[in-house]
C-alpha cells in the first residue's frame, strides 16, 4: 500500500509562518541591540573589574610560583615557595601563630561584647539614641591609623618616656607600671583589646536584628514564668542565629586580615609575637622586595578563610534558625 501524501498548508498558515518568523527576528534584534546598550553601560565596572581584580589575581598566581624580586624579575620555581613557607620560615609559622591566636580570641570577644551592648541599647531608656551613636564612633574610626597611635599613647608607647594613662591610672590602685607593647606576654592582648574596643558595627547589626524579634515571643514566655536569661536563651538567642552567623563570618575575615593595628602600634613586636599574617606578607613583599613569596603567602591566607568560611557555612545548618526555611 502507497502511504498518503503530506498535506499541503494552505496559504493562510504560509502566511501566518511567515509572519511569526518576522516577529522572531524583530525580538532578535531588539535583545541583541538591548544588550549593547546593557554591555555599554556596565563596561566602566567590566573595566575596572577585569584591569584591578581578575588581572592582578591572574599575576599574583603566576608569581606564587616563582622567585620573583621586585629589582631584580624572577624565573619559574614551582612549589618551592609553599615548600619554603611550610618547612623552613620559622617566621612564618610565628605569623601563623599570631593570627590565630588573635582571631581565636578577639572574634568571639568583639561579638559576644556587641550582642551584650545591643542588648542594652535595645531598651525603652531616656536618651538610648545617643548613646547609640556614642558607642558607634569607635567603628567609623576604628580602622584608622589615628586611633591605633592614640592606643599607643593611651598603653605607654615604648614603656620607657611615655607610661600612658592605663599606667597612670593602674597607678592610683598600687599596681606598678607594665610595658603592654614591649612584653611579648601583653603586647598581643592590648591589641585584641583594640579590636573589642570597635565592635559598633556588629553591635548595630544585633541591634537590628534584635529589634525584628515578635514581642508576643516574650509575652507569651512571660506568661509561662520565664525568666529573663530563659528568655534570652529560648527566645532571643535562636531568633538572631543568622544575624550571630553574619556578624561571624564577617568578624572571621576581618580578624585574618588584620594589619593596620599591628603595624602601626608594634610593628610586629617583641619577638613577633604580633606579627601577623598579613604584617609579615607585607615585610615580605615591599620591604624585602620577595613578591612571588609574598603572592604564594596570599594565596595561602585566602584558602585558609575560604575553608573556614566553607566549615562555617556547612556547620550552620545546625545552629542556624531560618524562621522561612522552618515554615
Amino acid at each position: 500500500m502507497t502511504e498518503p501524501a503530506a498535506a499541503i498548508p494552505g496559504p493562510e498558515r504560509v502566511q501566518d509562518a511567515l509572519l511569526s518568523a518576522a516577529k522572531t527576528k524583530a525580538r532578535n534584534k531588539d535583545f541583541k541591540r538591548n544588550d549593547v546598550v546593557g554591555y555599554m553601560f556596565i563596561s566602566p565596572w567590566l573595566i575596572g573589574f577585569f584591569a584591578f581584580s581578575m588581572i592582578p589575581i591572574a599575576i599574583s598566581l603566576y608569581l606564587a610560583f616563582t622567585d620573583y624580586h621586585l629589582l631584580r624579575g624572577g624565573e619559574w620555581i614551582g612549589l618551592a615557595n609553599f615548600d619554603r613557607m611550610f618547612n623552613s620560615d620559622i617566621r612564618y609559622g610565628r605569623s601563623v601563630a599570631a593570627t590565630f591566636k588573635y582571631v581565636l580570641v578577639a572574634v568571639p570577644l568583639r561579638l559576644i561584647f556587641a550582642l551584650a551592648v545591643a542588648m542594652l541599647l535595645n531598651t525603652k531608656r531616656r536618651g538610648v539614641y545617643w548613646f547609640r551613636a556614642a558607642y558607634y564612633i569607635p567603628s567609623v574610626i576604628g580602622g584608622s591609623v589615628a586611633v591605633a597611635v592614640m592606643w599607643r599613647q593611651l598603653f605607654g608607647g615604648d614603656g620607657r618616656v611615655n607610661e600612658g594613662v592605663v599606667n597612670t591610672l593602674l597607678g592610683f590602685v598600687g599596681i606598678e607600671r607594665l610595658n603592654w607593647f614591649g612584653n611579648p606576654d601583653t603586647a598581643i592582648w592590648t591589641l585584641i583589646l583594640l579590636a573589642v574596643w570597635q565592635f559598633g558595627s556588629p553591635m548595630l547589626i544585633f541591634l537590628a536584628g534584635l529589634r525584628q524579634v515578635p514581642a508576643e515571643y516574650y509575652e507569651a514566655a512571660s506568661i509561662d514564668g520565664a525568666t529573663a536569661w530563659q528568655k534570652f536563651l529560648r527566645v532571643t538567642l535562636p531568633l538572631i542565629t543568622p544575624i550571630i552567623f553574619f556578624n561571624f563570618i564577617m568578624q572571621l575575615i576581618s580578624g585574618f586580615r588584620v594589619f593596620t593595628q599591628a603595624f602601626v602600634i608594634t610593628a610586629g613586636n617583641p619577638l613577633d609575637s604580633t606579627l601577623f599574617y598579613a604584617l609579615y606578607l607585607y615585610r615580605r613583599a615591599f620591604n624585602d622586595f620577595q613578591m612571588g613569596y609574598a603572592a604564594a603567602m596570599a594565596w595561602v591566607l585566602l584558602l585558609l578563610i575560604a575553608f573556614f568560611t566553607f566549615i562555617s557555612f556547612r556547620t550552620s545548618r545546625y545552629w542556624v534558625y531560618y524562621e522561612t526555611k522552618e515554615s
